[in-house]
């Protein structure tokens, strides 16, 4: 009866778990936050943007050339990308379709660098405390954020020059060169590693690279002898020395309009692509293969374009045309009036099919890359103390 008793008598089972508990199945998803899976690091972002963005210059630096010299052609010279590409190859040989290759590089790693690594660290901010996730408000102004310090890359002391006695033998052009170079280097990488290093950066001067591509990308013949800028260089150290170091800041208001424009559009656009294409949340821990990333980025780097296109062609247009000499328009506001008054309404567009031929591969490009260098960090260092 003993034996008989214990046999029929079953096991106490565990108490229910208490109301909205999560099961030990399930995994918190998204956001990087609430005790899950830690974010990557601002600096793997930055390096992962670096590499895409070499990538990115490689590939699509012909297609940056044609669509600058259409943007300056007021002529009428060019008849489309194909003929303004031909002519160019034709009349300069082929490697002209690569001119400005240096800066452009240099200026991409950097600027992907800024933006991913900034951007991370504005989403960090902007995280609701509680669940750890960011809002769509938020995430609108960490990419508007990230595009106005990438379009801010250089601290100047020498913007206060009118109030700031500076001795002789700082004001010249090597040694001011050399110092804005050092600021920069110090300055990025104070803005990867910390909130208020971005701060800082907000008080700078504009992406001096992108003067040097376009002064290089607008000359025209065979012979190097015959060019006045002899490579980037001595573009640089030539405009700083006819035009004095603002020269380097040429287009400043509509380039950070542009890039703040863009780059808000742009993360918005790729995080909510990749969620509704591929499930794929961010923090959640899953990789996407590499033509998923480049079909999202494409997609994400189709809308910044069209929003920002009359700010681009004025950017190329101030940016060309130097700080002495015949000024043709004195800023972005009578840029914008006069190219409309002299060209039309669709002249603000100018060069819109080669950017659009240009920016959604490129971000393609680069966020294949950067997806695969951030999943191989995650899958290396993240997964392990996840598990």
């Amino acid at each position: 009866m003993a034996a008989s008793s214990s046999s029929s008598s079953s096991p106490p089972s565990p108490p229910p778990p208490p109301p909205g508990a999560a099961s030990p199945a399930e995994e918190p998803r998204g956001g990087g936050g609430g005790g899950g899976r830690p974010p990557v690091p601002a600096y793997v972002k930055a390096a992962a943007g670096s590499l895409g963005g070499v990538m990115e210059a490689c590939c699509l630096q012909p297609i940056d050339v044609v669509k600058t010299r259409l943007q300056l052609d007021r002529s009428g010279a060019y008849r489309g990308i194909a003929h303004c590409g031909t002519t160019v190859a034709r009349a300069e040989g082929v490697r002209a379709l690569w001119k400005g290759l240096t800066p452009f590089a240099t200026h991409l790693t950097l600027k992907y660098a800024l933006r991913l690594g900034s951007n991370a660290v504005l989403q960090s901010a902007f995280k609701d405390p509680t669940t750890g996730k960011v809002s769509a408000h938020g995430r609108l102004a960490s990419g508007f954020g990230a595009g106005v310090i990438e379009a801010l890359l250089i601290v100047t002391p020498f913007e206060a020059r009118s109030c700031i006695c500076v001795p002789e033998w700082l004001n010249t052009p090597c040694l001011r060169q050399a110092i804005f170079v050092f600021v920069r280097d110090i300055l990025l990488l104070s803005s990867l590693n910390s909130l208020e290093g971005i701060f800082v950066t907000c008080n700078v001067s504009l992406p001096w690279m992108q003067v040097v591509k376009i002064r290089l990308q607008q000359q025209k013949g065979l012979s190097p002898d015959l060019l006045r800028y002899k490579g980037p260089i001595h573009c640089a150290m030539t405009i700083v020395r006819e035009e004095g170091l603002l020269g380097l800041w040429s287009g400043a208001l509509p380039t950070v309009m542009r890039n703040g424009t863009n780059q808000a559009a742009m993360f918005t656009a790729k995080n909510t692509f990749d969620i509704v294409l591929w499930k794929k949340h961010e923090g959640d821990g899953k990789v996407l293969l590499p033509w998923q990333s480049m079909i999202s980025g494409f997609l994400a780097g189709t809308a910044g374009p069209i929003c920002t296109g009359p700010f681009d062609v004025v950017k190329t247009r101030l940016m060309a045309q130097g700080r002495t000499g015949d000024i043709k328009y004195t800023g972005m506001v009578h840029a914008i009036r006069t190219i409309h008054a002299e060209e039309g309404l669709r002249a603000l567009w100018k060069g819109l099919l080669p950017r659009l031929m240009r920016i959604p591969p490129g971000q393609a490009i680069m966020w294949a890359v950067a997806d695969q260098v951030m999943g191989l960090y995650e899958r290396t260092y993240l997964q392990p103390a996840h598990v």
